[in-house]
């Protein structure tokens, strides 16, 4: 079994780990290996490091025993123009041998419940277009595309085309 709890800083090495396998996973058939992790895990551990010592963005953790299987990092939308109440994922990963046994639920849900805290009403994620399991997974928890909000990002030398999901939090 395991548990959610905030991230720590002494987190930030196993998160960066973790989020780059699983980007070598996400996007594997999307993009080329060597495009795939543009950030080495070193940087990776900066950025968290960052993030849990600044909050910004919050993140959580699931572990089970004393390993970091999944991370959740969320905050106030960054989009130009939404208003204060609404909230952003910024980033949410489980370890690949975990997909499918909850989670990324449990990550969500404990997101959700911080992001309401907070007083946020309404969430959104940006997720590539090619990416199927993720959408997937937005989709059943109650995440609904808007069409018109498809934009292409420099991912590395590339260009990904992604697309905006929300939802209402309540």
């Amino acid at each position: 079994m395991f548990d959610i709890r905030p991230a720590q800083l002494a987190d930030a090495l196993s998160i960066a780990q973790l989020h780059n396998s699983c980007n070598l996973v996400a996007y594997q058939g999307l993009l080329n290996p060597e495009q795939i992790n543009i950030l080495t895990v070193s940087e990776r551990e900066t950025y968290w490091r960052e993030a849990i010592e600044f909050i910004e963005p919050q993140v959580l953790v699931a572990v089970e025993g004393d390993s970091v299987i999944g991370f959740v990092g969320f905050d106030r939308s960054r989009d130009d123009g939404t208003p204060n109440t609404m909230g952003e994922i910024w980033a949410i990963y489980a370890a690949p041998h975990w997909w499918g046994q909850g989670v990324g639920l449990a990550l969500w849900d404990s997101a959700r419940e911080e992001l309401l805290e907070e007083g946020c009403t309404d969430v959104s994620i940006w997720v590539p277009l090619g990416n199927d399991r993720a959408m997937r997974f937005h989709e059943l928890a109650g995440f609904k595309k808007e069409m018109t909000s498809a934009k292409t990002v420099p991912m590395g030398s590339v260009k990904v085309e992604e697309i905006r999901l929300k939802r209402n939090l309540f």
